[in-house]
Formats: structure tokens, C-alpha cells, sequence
């Protein structure tokens, strides 16, 4: 049994030590930091713009995104598309918009913690979501089962016992919740045989985070502590620099740094701005490719065979070996991601999973449209989200603007949606993020950091990654080092047998 007072692990000792607590919980709702930007202009037929006149518009620009071929040579490994996914689905979840209805964003309820917190793996704690963690063997997740060892556990229908459900929806996000349950295990293995992990976990706390956790805490939440603060880190420096321009981001890091937000953010900015979820974070739209192989059987598998719409049982033989899609130390992995563009892999242009037309409100999409996701990306911008435009917010943050390219001027639309806007921007920063869409990317995150007193910047001084974690000598740490460290060590796993389902 666990000795923290019953259903407490949801904020750890945050109700007890409320009054200590030097900041409110965040906010959880979305917001804005454009302005609400509502349909006009005049289409090329000379009467006002309306829906209809926006979907051919769209619809056209859409079918020029589409790319035949999957390019190999970008430097980035094809698992970061999806370690950026994992890490959407641990801040985001809108079950709320929908495409053509006008929605105000600070109606919308964000589901998540909008915290680096792993909340998608851990839930709520081994009180308040207790068919996360072993029973008996207080503060292990469970993993794995009788038919599949490395799958994740699962109830005897297949649904799969995670903090949040869409970490199952395909193989390769599947399998990354599962390494980060594996880690978390690996080290509670190591609290348990009292290896000193412990006490190296509450050296250099900051003393305004000592208030959330203190040295009395239980193994469970050293455990955490640890695993979080290398997650954070292998965000903002691996993920952000896989993603972002260079530049961009040292612009954006000193800001933070010296205590002020790069324009267009203020002090009183949202914190999960619906510009990051609704447009400059859906970048990685454009860095999927069509087929992938995942493991050493070299097969091909379609990128929507990846799916796993039945959320079920998971065979051994797709089983993943990291090492194809990161780079691992002194190893690169054959699979790259596609640059951040315009173009995209024909995959995402069919949407299996769509049948069916779409009201909009005013027109109709064709079932062939409504499976575009390009086109259902642009619609959300526009149509329900009213964000401001690429140039719009260019104008905001005083950096040059981009003129809307012929396949949107030629219809008449001289304002390129904010999502859009993001990709032509990377097109001219060797496929990473721009002065738009990577200030938005990389703000929102590293800001989420600023925000949280536990996090990694708040509440330890100089952190590097551990080498007893896989990280190198000089702390150099990547996705790679992380799940490297997972494979080696996951067979040493303490009960791992009960931990199956």
C-alpha cells in the first residue's frame, strides 16, 4: 500500500502544502496570442469570400502538397515525428472542435496537464489510477503480458492500461509509452536494491522546489522525479533541436534565460496557445513517410498499418528495433524524416480511417476531400479556429514576411493560413521550424518548463542527463542514449513477471 495519504499522488503533496505553493495551477483551457481573424476578402469571381469559395481554394493548394517520392537524406531520424506526437498527446487534448464550426479556443478544455509532466504514462498516481501500478509491488507500472512480453498491458479485451489511450493508436507511439514505462521500472528496480540513485535524485533540488519534494519522499517519487527530468530534458534539447531552426531556438532560450517571452508572447500569454495546437506544432504532418521498417525482418509497413484501430493485442513480430528509426550512439538510423515543407508523403492524402462527405457549414466536402488531412488541417485553421494569418503573426514577432505563394494568391487568397504559413517558412531553413512557426514551437514548450517550479530549469542546478541512465560521459543525451539504455536493461526488470498482465 502506498504511504502517501489516499489520492494525493495527483499533484504529490500539492493539497497539503497549498498555502506554501508559490504559483496557481495551470490554466486549463486554450487561448490565444493572434487575434481571432474571422473569413473575408473577396474571392476571384468578385463576391465575398464564403466557405465554398475557401474549400476549392484549399482543395487546390492541397493537391500540389502531394509527394510521390519519401526523400531519405534529412539528418533527423524518423522516431522524432513520433517522439513529437508522444509528447502532443503528454500537453494537448482537444475532444471538443470540430472542422467548420466556429469555436472560441478558451471554451476548449485541454484534457491534459499542460505540463512536461508524463502524466500520459503515470495517469494520476498509484491512488487515484491504481490499474496503472502492480498491487503488491507499490510504485511499479505494469508492462507487458502473457502473449507479448515488450507489449504494454492490457485488460482480456486488448484495451491497453496507460495514462491516456492514444498512446495506442499506432505501433510506433505504442512502443515509445512502452520504453518510458521500462524506464521507469528499471529505475525502481534500482531504488529497491538501494543503489544510491535515490539520494543522487535529491542532490542539487533548488530550494523553492524543496516545498513539492522532500527527501522523505517514497521510491515511487524519486522515480518519477528521475525519469521526468530526463524526458524534459530530451525535449527541450532533442526534440527542439530536431524540429527548430538553430537560430530560432537560441533566440527564443535567451529569452527565457534572461527572464522576458520573445514577441508575440506577454507575461499574461496562454499558456497552451491554440496557435501551437491547432497550427505550428501539427509540423509533423509533413515529416511522416509512406512505409517504415520496423524491425529486423526488414519489412515494409504502410504508415496507416502502423494504426492500431482495434487497440488490441500486439503479435511479437512487430515488436520495434529502435536502432531503425533513432539514431543511436555511434549509429545512425537508416530511416530519416522528411524535411519540414509543403510536401508530403501521398499517405496522409487518403486517410483510411475517413469515409464519408463533411458539412462545413455552407459546403459540403466530397469523401475524397474529408481524407485529406492537408485539407482538413487548413479547414480547422481557418474555418473553425479563425487563427490569425502567417503574416499576421509575422507582423507581431517584427520579423519579414512571406507573401502567400501562387497556389493560394491564384485563388484569391492572399492571407496563407498560420499552419501553412509554417511549413512554407521551413522551406527556407533546411526543413526546421522558422521565425514563425519555431518561435510558437519552441516557446510554448520551454516555457511550459519556465511555468513548473519541479521542472527541469526550476528545480535543479545544472542538470545533465545521468550516465547511469545511458547518457555519455559528457552528458550528451538523445532519444537514442534513452532507448539504447531501455533495451539493455529491461530483462533486469525487478518482478517482471507480475507485472504482466
Amino acid at each position: 500500500m502506498s504511504r502517501q495519504p489516499h489520492g494525493l499522488s495527483r499533484y504529490e503533496t500539492l493539497v497539503k502544502e497549498c498555502a506554501d505553493t508559490p504559483r496557481p495551477p495551470l490554466p486549463d483551457t486554450f487561448g490565444r496570442i493572434g487575434h481571432r481573424n474571422p473569413l473575408s476578402g473577396i474571392a476571384p469571381g468578385g463576391e465575398p469570400f464564403d466557405t465554398a469559395d475557401v474549400l476549392v481554394a484549399f482543395d487546390a493548394a492541397v493537391d500540389s502538397m502531394k509527394d510521390t517520392n519519401d526523400p531519405q537524406g534529412h539528418d533527423v531520424a524518423a522516431g522524432m515525428t513520433f517522439f513529437g506526437q508522444f509528447v502532443d498527446h503528454d500537453v494537448t487534448l482537444d475532444a471538443k472542435s470540430a472542422i467548420g464550426t466556429v469555436i472560441d479556443p478558451a471554451t476548449i478544455r485541454n484534457i491534459r496537464t499542460p505540463t512536461l509532466d508524463l502524466d500520459c504514462v503515470y495517469g494520476d498516481g498509484p491512488e487515484a489510477s491504481p490499474h496503472l501500478y502492480h498491487p503488491d509491488h507499490h510504485g511499479f507500472l505494469l508492462f507487458g503480458n502473457a502473449d507479448n512480453h515488450l507489449d504494454l498491458a492490457r485488460t482480456k479485451q486488448g484495451t491497453a492500461l496507460i495514462g491516456d489511450p492514444r498512446n495506442d493508436e499506432n505501433q510506433i507511439v505504442s512502443q515509445l509509452q512502452g520504453a518510458f514505462i521500462c524506464l521507469h521500472n528499471i529505475v525502481m528496480t534500482a531504488l529497491e536494491a538501494d543503489s544510491g540513485m535515490a539520494r543522487k535524485a535529491l542532490s542539487g533540488i533548488s530550494a523553492a522546489a524543496m516545498h513539492t519534494f522532500k527527501k522523505s519522499e517514497e521510491p515511487f517519487q524519486v522515480a518519477r522525479r528521475i525519469c521526468r527530468l530526463h524526458y524534459q530534458y530530451l525535449v527541450a534539447h532533442d526534440l527542439l533541436q530536431a524540429f527548430v531552426d538553430a537560430d530560432i531556438l537560441k533566440h527564443v532560450r535567451d529569452h527565457l534565460e534572461g527572464g522576458t517571452l520573445p514577441k508575440p508572447f506577454k507575461d499574461d500569454s496562454p499558456v497552451m496557445p491554440i496557435e501551437f495546437s491547432g497550427a505550428a506544432y501539427r509540423f509533423g504532418h509533413a515529416t511522416v513517410q509512406s512505409k517504415y521498417q520496423l524491425n529486423h525482418d526488414n519489412l515494409d509497413f504502410d504508415l496507416f498499418k502502423l494504426g492500431r484501430p482495434e487497440f488490441s493485442f500486439r503479435p511479437s513480430d512487430l515488436n520495434i528495433h529502435f536502432e531503425k528509426l533513432f539514431d543511436y550512439p555511434g549509429q545512425t538510423a537508416d530511416a530519416r524524416a522528411r524535411p519540414i515543407g509543403r510536401k508530403m508523403a501521398q499517405s496522409i492524402f487518403a486517410l483510411p480511417f475517413i469515409s464519408g462527405t463533411a458539412d462545413i457549414g455552407g459546403a459540403t466536402m466530397t469523401e475524397d476531400q474529408n481524407r485529406k488531412l492537408p485539407l482538413r488541417n487548413l479547414l480547422r485553421d481557418r474555418l473553425t479556429l479563425e487563427l490569425a494569418s502567417g503574416q499576421q503573426m509575422a507582423r507581431k514577432m517584427h520579423v519579414p514576411e512571406l507573401a502567400a505563394p501562387p497556389e493560394l494568391s491564384d485563388h484569391g487568397v492572399t492571407k496563407t493560413p498560420l499552419w501553412y504559413y509554417c511549413l512554407q517558412e521551413a522551406e527556407g531553413h533546411s526543413g526546421r521550424l522558422g521565425p514563425v512557426g519555431g518561435t510558437i514551437v519552441a516557446t510554448v514548450l520551454l516555457r511550459l518548463l519556465y511555468l513548473d517550479p519541479e521542472s527541469l530549469v526550476c528545480s535543479t542546478h545544472d542538470f545533465k542527463p545521468w550516465k547511469e541512465l545511458g547518457a555519455d560521459d559528457d552528458g550528451t543525451y538523445s532519444m537514442g542514449h534513452m532507448l539504447k539504455f531501455v533495451e539493455d536493461n529491461r530483462d533486469n526488470i525487478a518482478h517482471a513477471g507480475d507485472l504482466r498482465t
